[in-house]
């Protein structure tokens, strides 16, 4: 177990208190015990700090001072660390604690995993059962491969990485370093392109081949179920450090910038290119072809149908829901709006034409 002082010099925080106690981890403020760290960085859950049981907060200055003034009953023998952000020094913690705890992927190839002789696979590497890997593929040094996972011809993923269970890695596919890819995301399918031909006797829809690949940069989480198309005729991209949620969809020649968090169910069609430090809420949308500046942010089910040129803005078109009926009868004033505008134009111009 990790003491106080340990921590506090790891993390780089400061430390108020005893610094020799041990510390098996961290829980929230409603059940964490006196062995354990919590955290607050709302200042709404600051009385809810100050009864908390737990033996360490991770706090801001001001929250500090604040639980000082006001201690709880469970107060007396609790430490400090103080930080500039105590949610991510949570966060780093919980990274830590979860690492010491994780099961270890040993070196070593299943036996039932099949593996191109052309692969190159390092001995520092872990390869699940039936993991299928093409030729071609280059896997850094420490890449995990968990059970049915298929790693298509010529792609590359870097050290570190992580990928779980039934994970579809198409053809030409570029993973980053210490990314995770968690299980039923597909990176490299087919993006929807079709040129349609069609005349008075008939036609078809036709297939344009999908000949780019997918570039993903180091330190991108992918949700489970995440779908990432390949570029038509050059690379997707997500760049470096970008959180992907669950059932997200990118289409073919997205650019994502570096930094970006994007939450389970948003759609971004083909060919938009979101920029660095963007965060998207769950269900968004965004129509082709689009531009989005740096630090925009969506609010969740929110459509963007035209790009956005000035940075830090942010964008919500949710109609806040209300009863069936009473959506019933604001629908048919929406369906009236064009007959009313015709009227007040013609009230308008029969008082134009009277003055």
């Amino acid at each position: 177990m990790p003491t106080a002082i340990e921590l506090a010099e790891q993390f780089e925080v400061s430390l108020v208190g005893d610094d020799s106690l041990a510390l098996l981890g961290l829980a929230p403020l409603e059940r964490a015990q006196a062995s354990e760290i919590s955290f607050l960085s709302n200042p709404l859950y600051r009385q809810q700090a100050s009864d908390s049981a737990a033996g360490a907060l991770i706090v801001s200055k001001a929250d500090l001072e604040f639980l000082q003034a006001n201690p709880g009953k469970n107060s007396t023998q609790r430490i400090y660390f103080v930080a500039k952000n105590p949610y991510a020094t949570f966060a780093r913690m919980a990274q830590f604690f979860a690492k010491a705890s994780a099961p270890i992927h040993a070196p070593g190839i299943h036996p039932s995993a099949a593996i191109d002789a052309s692969a190159v696979v390092p001995a520092s590497c872990h390869i699940g059962p039936f993991v299928q890997i093409g030729p071609g593929v280059n896997l850094g040094e420490r890449v995990v491969v968990l059970g049915n996972t298929a790693i298509a011809r010529n792609s590359i993923v870097g050290g570190d990485s992580l990928i779980y269970p039934n994970v579809s890695i198409y053809s030409d596919s570029k993973i980053g370093e210490r990314c995770i890819i968690h299980s039923g995301a597909v990176i490299g399918a087919d993006g929807f392109g079709f040129a349609p031909d069609f005349s008075s006797t008939g036609g078809e829809w036709v297939k344009i081949p999908q000949t780019g690949g997918v570039s993903i940069g180091n330190d991108v989480e992918i949700g489970a179920s995440t779908t990432i198309d390949r570029g038509a005729m050059t690379d997707t991209v997500i760049g470096a450090g970008t959180k992907i949620d669950n059932q997200v969809q990118i289409a073919h020649n997205v650019m994502v910038g570096s930094c970006c968090v994007i939450a389970g169910c948003a759609a971004i069609s083909g060919s938009t290119k979101i920029g660095n430090f963007c965060i998207i809420g769950g269900a968004a949308n965004f129509a082709g072809h689009l531009t989005i500046a740096d630090r925009t942010t969506v609010s969740g089910n929110t459509s963007i149908i035209r790009s956005i040129t000035e940075p830090g803005q942010h964008f919500t078109g949710v109609y806040p829901s209300m009863l069936h009926s009473a959506w019933e009868k604001n629908a048919a004033i929406l369906r009236g709006l064009d007959k009313i505008r015709q009227r007040l134009r013609l009230l308008d111009k029969s008082k134009s034409s009277e003055s």
